[in-house]
């Protein structure tokens, strides 16, 4: 047996394959199936099988795609209530796959319809786990994901609940050298809490995850449910979607693929203002010449998080880049969220009406109460440490909506904590101002004010 981990590090996502015999096994694969079509070549095998341990919340499988391209039987929980063709996979069921089985645990908690996948090798000796995103490298799944999305909807209380005893009664009872492979990693919100490693064992997160330690339920519940990340506008979106089966990703994404570029007034001018504009250029090119009304989203590691945080379900948007190359990688990145099909139109951009002025770090240290200080990051991080004694503080998800709450009686500075986000924060509060209202990003100067 073969275990092939793949990793998305934009999403902190791990998909697998598993091959054995001239066989492979994807357990939640990614959206674009080419990596896996490559594998499946080199290493002269079939795709046989692909298998969902939960409908995702956070990106987008490929599970339909790949099973319409090359034949692959699809399981899934009866719970899921898929939309596609598949086959079942519960506790009690179990796949051959060559010279070994793969068997179903049903672990709610993060999802009611959440399973993990046993693999037991041709001696019949339990050798790994796959256990989406019930059990993670230092952590468990939140149990937040659930209450408006999915064949089966369920309070957080409940899923935590649930989630204590599927980690008792069916994880922790498998053999401590049992290999974890989880379907996420550190950065992703999924749960709060995950480690950088990539795999573990059963044995050592007995040993080191808060989430399997000797407590009652009650303080187990109480743990889980506190300090959980913000919940993108995209999840419940993300969950319908994978229930559903995705369009196959390279027909979807070519019809978004590079348009001529804006280089004149005339043509951005012929642009549909009711249309968002999402400018993934370096914010000091931003700044300098950019469209009215634009959100300098930059391309980073969290692109899609922020696009599916900022942009709702089914927006429509415009999505600028600042070359070719960057703006193929970006509607891809899109993809990867399903969010490809509101792109209403992608292009670089060599042309800008509008400018944003730079902030003088000076006028803060001097006289702070001269403008009114915006607070964009989590409501955790500004609860553990507050940079500025008088600020508003608004994260950065719910920014859009709540503009109409700030203040316009003195200049704007947006902060965050090292400068991404108050890019994208400082364009969102300025496009929704009249132009009479200076608005700063206080950028990475914000880290010579942090103790």
């Amino acid at each position: 047996m073969k275990i092939k981990q793949f990793e998305d590090k934009n999403l902190s996502h791990y998909s697998y394959a598993i091959i054995s015999n001239g066989e492979m096994a994807l357990v939640d694969p990614s959206r674009n199936p080419k990596a896996y079509y490559d594998l499946a070549k080199d290493q002269k095998v079939k795709i046989t099988t692909v298998i969902e341990t939960h409908p995702h919340a956070d990106f987008v499988s490929s599970h339909k795609e790949i099973h319409e391209t090359t034949g692959a039987t699809l399981y899934v929980s009866q719970l899921l209530d898929a939309e596609y063709e598949h086959q079942t996979f519960d506790e009690g069921d179990a796949i051959v796959l060559g010279n070994i089985t793969l068997k179903a645990l049903n672990t709610p908690g993060h999802s009611p319809d959440s399973i993990s996948i046993v693999a037991i090798n041709e001696s019949g000796k339990e050798i790994a786990v796959f256990s989406g995103d019930t059990l993670f490298i230092g952590d468990c799944g939140r149990p937040d994901l659930r209450e408006q999305a999915g064949a089966i909807t369920a309070s957080r209380e409940e899923l935590a609940k649930q989630m204590y005893h599927s980690l008792r009664i069916k994880l922790m009872t498998l053999p401590d050298d049992v290999l974890l492979f989880p379907a996420h990693g550190a950065g992703s919100l999924c749960g709060k809490g995950l480690s950088e490693q990539k795999s573990s064992s059963i044995g050592a997160e007995k040993i080191s995850n808060w989430s399997l330690q000797n407590m009652t339920e009650k303080d187990f519940v109480d743990e889980l449910l506190s300090d959980q990340p913000f919940i993108p506008k995209y999840f419940t979106f993300n969950v319908g979607l994978n229930k559903k089966g995705a369009l196959k990703y390279e027909t979807s994404v070519s019809k978004v693929r590079r348009r001529e570029p804006v280089k004149c007034e005339g043509c951005a001018r012929a642009l549909n203002p009711d249309i968002l504009i999402i400018d993934s250029r370096p914010q000091a090119v931003f700044k300098k010449s950019h469209l009215k009304n634009s959100i300098n989203l930059m391309n980073d590691l969290r692109f899609e998080t922020w696009l599916g945080s900022i942009v709702a379900p089914n927006e429509k948007f415009y999505l600028l880049a600042e070359n070719d190359l960057v703006l193929s990688e970006l509607i891809d990145r899109s993809a990867k969220i399903g969010y490809e099909s509101q792109i209403e139109m992608a292009f670089v951009l060599h042309y800008g009406d509008t400018e944003m002025n730079f902030f003088d770090t000076a006028s803060l240290k001097n006289n702070q109460d001269a403008f009114s200080i915006i607070d964009i990051r989590h409501h955790s991080e500004a609860k553990v440490n507050r940079i500025f004694a008088d600020t508003i503080h608004i994260p950065l998800h719910e920014l859009r909506e709540r503009t109409a709450e700030l203040p316009t009686h003195k200049p704007i500075l947006v902060h965050c904590a090292g400068g991404y986000r108050s890019a994208a924060g400082s364009s969102i509060i300025k496009a929704a101002m009249k132009d009479n209202i200076e608005v700063f990003d206080l950028s990475e100067a914000v880290k010579s004010f942090q103790k």
